[in-house]
């Protein structure tokens, strides 16, 4: 039996009979009506549809014998029986929040051929329900009567003591009238207390087998524990080979951005030093004969330091933006957008700093990788950059819109496609959506502990 309450809770159809709190409450508390109200619906209910379905299914049993008439019979009786547990199982959700699950599906209407008839017959489903009509009758009707007998002996007390009569059976019973007057108020709260948990306990055991005979038997619920287990072999075979995809992605991005950083030292800082190291040779060499050339020399040599430093900490800002750990994301984003040449818009949520590092680096290379594209290729007027925190504060999200031209592909090679491989590697969910001359939206989540 599954259901929830407000709360995400399943009701207990019996909190009495749980704890000593939950017996002390039973006479006020709400489970106690519901149970009530179950069993006296039940038991009219079931004294009428309940035992037109099960006298049914007995006379169609019973008529087998005669030239297996009630073959017949049964192919009509028992899916009725399924109809009632249909609506029984709506019955009960109705009145007590506690939904019984549907069985596996019978086959529709009635049986037009022996093998619907033969599997109509094998039907345990609809044998159970008719044995639930049968039984839960008698179970809501027991319960019924000691709960009707608990109220009416204890209202009987009551008006006894307020007509006196607890005074003369007292006299007669040799006890002084106020201590009878005490007995019998105790006798009656005794009476409300056992009514109450009788009550509850009769509810219990009505939900109990409903889920019994109305719901899904064991062989439907090993098959489908059976198919979930497939499902999740299924998941994990897919998650593998998303993993394998993205460790493979995630590889050849950083060789990538180890040849990039090859490349960069190669072609900007080295040449740089070189031609520092020149200068300053030539300018050691002139120093006594041409001051003047030396001072030049010195000065281009100090233009070229400021160029090597300016290269490296650009080199180094596309490793690790030392911002990051000095100030944060929120910092670094509008840094990033700072140095746009299309205005960008920031908007940083409470709670970045939760974040891990890695995902805090992988949304500030998604930000500045967007913010190149839309200055290089986008043709737009304005972008608005836009990270937070999801609301169960599991996942970094990072935002990025413009309103140029669209039509943006993370085709293979590209920034993007590297930037998706990043994302992919650190479990994230990367979605670009840029419909030709609507502009651009890229969403990027990744989980927070990365």
């Amino acid at each position: 039996m599954t259901s929830t309450d407000a709360a995400g809770r399943a009701p207990d159809p019996a909190p009495g009979l749980a704890s000593r709190a939950g017996l002390l409450r039973a006479p006020v508390d709400p489970a106690t009506v519901r149970a009530v109200a179950l069993l006296a619906v039940g038991t009219v209910w079931l004294a009428s549809a309940g035992t037109v379905v099960w006298v049914l299914v007995l006379v169609s049993s019973a008529l087998v014998p005669a030239l297996g008439l009630g073959l017949v019979a049964l192919g009509v009786t028992l899916p009725a029986a399924r109809a009632f547990a249909a609506v029984e199982r709506a019955r009960l959700a109705a009145q007590t929040g506690v939904v019984v699950p549907a069985p596996t599906p019978a086959l529709p209407g009635l049986p037009r051929s022996w093998a619907g008839l033969r599997a109509t017959l094998r039907d345990g489903r609809a044998w159970a329900a008719a044995a639930y009509a049968l039984v839960g009758l008698l179970v809501s009707l027991a319960f019924l009567v000691v709960v009707v007998a608990c109220a009416a002996g204890a209202v009987a007390l009551v008006v006894v003591a307020a007509r006196g009569g607890v005074g003369s059976a007292a006299g007669e019973a040799g006890l002084a009238w106020p201590v009878a007057l005490v007995l019998g108020a105790v006798g009656a709260a005794l009476l409300v207390w056992l009514g109450a948990a009788v009550a509850q306990a009769g509810g219990g055991l009505v939900l109990w087998l409903a889920q019994a005979c109305l719901g899904p038997s064991a062989a439907d619920l090993a098959r489908a524990r059976a198919r979930d287990a497939e499902d999740d072999a299924e998941a994990a075979r897919e998650r593998a080979v998303v993993l394998s995809e993205t460790r493979s992605q995630a590889v050849a991005a950083a060789d990538a951005e180890r040849r990039r950083i090859e490349r960069d030292l190669h072609d900007g800082a080295q040449q740089r030093l070189v031609a520092l190291g020149v200068e300053l040779g030539v300018a050691r060499r002139l120093a006594e004969r041409d001051p003047a050339a030396t001072a030049a020399a010195l000065e281009h040599a100090h233009d070229e330091v400021k160029a090597t430093l300016a290269e490296l900490r650009d080199l180094v800002r596309g490793i690790h933006p030392a911002i990051l750990d000095d100030r944060g994301l929120d910092a670094a984003l509008s840094a990033l957008a700072a140095r746009s040449p299309v205005p960008v818009r920031v908007e940083a949520g409470a709670g970045l700093e939760r974040a891990g590092s890695a995902a805090q680096a992988a949304a500030y290379f998604v930000v500045a990788e967007a913010l190149t594209n839309v200055a290089k290729h986008a043709d737009a007027r304005s972008a608005r950059v836009r990270a937070d925190v999801t609301d169960d504060g599991a996942r970094l999200r990072v935002v990025v819109e413009d309103d140029g031209r669209g039509g943006a592909e993370p085709a293979p090679g590209s920034g993007l496609a590297g930037l998706r491989g990043r994302v992919a590697a650190l479990d994230g969910r990367f979605d670009l959506t840029s419909p030709p001359g609507a502009g651009t939206r890229l969403t990027v989540e990744v989980p927070c502990a990365s």
